[in-house]
């Protein structure tokens, strides 16, 4: 388990919905410090919060933001994208690249880059990779692929890092109310309180969240066949 009280969380992604809730809420657990990065970082209003510039598609820019910041605790991996269409044959070569660099490639190297700092402290340091309930159900095209990927990864990133002590936190969500979701139908999650089911788990050593009735509903149906999952297959 990893606490927040004095920890130094970095969020990527930290302009949008989901990341500004997490920004907030590490400070509300007595986080001691925030970097909140984003390609174009913003202002805020806070002294314990650190804006830097990242970008997790570039090598360089994942390198400057680890140098400027060498005393995480916590790693959030939140940034993503999401292409205009979710038929995966429907996507432009840019929209393949640009997801799968975005979703997979970056919070993969960022993670890569941080293990040798985190595992130097022997415990109480944390990598939280936000997946999506898409990568248990193949709707959102390359979105969905990305997003699998990113769980694999994240269950070998716990393998690996466990044995010093790191703990590696996926989570599992369905639609989330943000700018991104905006145009999806459906219930929508409050990100406030996916961001306190995040922490939670984390604060309590669980490995895994699933944090709505979507991904517990997904996840218990991977055992079952396919025609379960997706019941368009059926007859």
């Amino acid at each position: 388990m990893t606490s927040l009280t004095g920890a130094v969380v970095l969020v990527t992604g930290a302009n949008g919905g989901i990341g500004t809730q997490f920004v907030h809420a590490a400070l509300e657990r007595g986080a001691a410090k925030v970097y909140a990065t984003a390609r174009t970082p913003r202002a805020w209003d806070d002294e314990r919060i650190v804006p830097l510039q990242l970008d997790v598609t570039d090598a360089a820019s994942i390198a400057e933001v680890v140098a400027a910041a060498p005393d995480v605790t916590i790693l959030i991996n939140n940034a993503g994208a999401s292409p205009s269409t979710f038929g995966i044959l429907d996507h432009t070569d840019e929209e393949i690249r640009s997801n799968i660099e975005t979703n997979f490639v970056g919070p993969l190297l960022l993670a890569r880059a941080y293990a040798p700092i985190l595992s130097a402290r022997g415990g109480e340091t944390a990598i939280i990779d936000i997946h999506s309930a898409m990568a248990w159900f193949a709707v959102g095209g390359i979105y969905s692929a990305t997003k699998a990927a990113l769980w694999s990864a994240t269950n070998s990133l716990r393998l690996e890092l466990h044995p010093a002590g790191v703990q590696v936190v996926g989570v599992h969500v369905g639609w989330v109310d943000t700018a991104m979701a905006a145009a999806a139908d459906g219930t929508k999650l409050d990100p406030a309180l996916l961001v306190a089911r995040v922490l939670d788990g984390t604060e309590a050593g669980a490995h895994e969240v699933l944090a709505d009735d979507t991904s517990v509903h997904l996840k218990s149906a991977l055992s079952a066949p396919l025609e379960t999952l997706c019941p368009q297959l059926a007859g």
